[in-house]
């Protein structure tokens, strides 16, 4: 009797670990678009608004965790928000971010977009990103 006590007991802390993750998951914020973001770390100062030239590292992967892209280790990535250089996911997902903010970015197919794509990359994928913004540069 003891031994399906603590098996019992191992199925229930196990069941709610899982709960744990799926909450997760549920504390994304998602957007009217189906942007759906999660703030990492808090930054501060003023938020980023479109017409302000951003500098951000980023990386970019499969919903799986197969890592595409990585800014890390190298300059910054400088361009104008709202100007439709970056795809519109991310373009959204920077709008109101606060300088050494970092965020998790869950961009559908209807936000990424491009001209063109790579070979590794499907145009069909959901995008995982996340940004950290270095600067805001008035």
């Amino acid at each position: 009797m003891p031994k399906l006590l603590l098996l019992l007991m191992l199925l229930c802390i196990s069941s709610l670990g899982c709960q744990k993750h799926i909450q997760k998951e549920d504390d994304m914020i998602t957007t009217a678009s189906g942007l759906q973001y999660k703030i990492l770390k808090e930054g501060t100062g003023e938020e980023a608004k479109v017409g302000q030239d951003v500098k951000i590292h980023e990386s970019t992967s499969y919903r799986d965790g197969t890592l595409i892209f990585s800014s890390e280790g190298m300059k910054p990535i400088q361009f104008t928000l709202g100007g439709k250089i970056v795809i519109e996911g991310v373009d959204e997902g920077i709008r109101g971010m606060k300088k050494g903010e970092i965020r998790k970015l869950i961009v559908p197919t209807s936000l990424s977009k491009r001209s063109s794509y790579p070979p590794i990359l499907s145009k069909d994928s959901i995008l995982v990103y996340q940004i950290e913004l270095i600067d805001i540069v008035n």
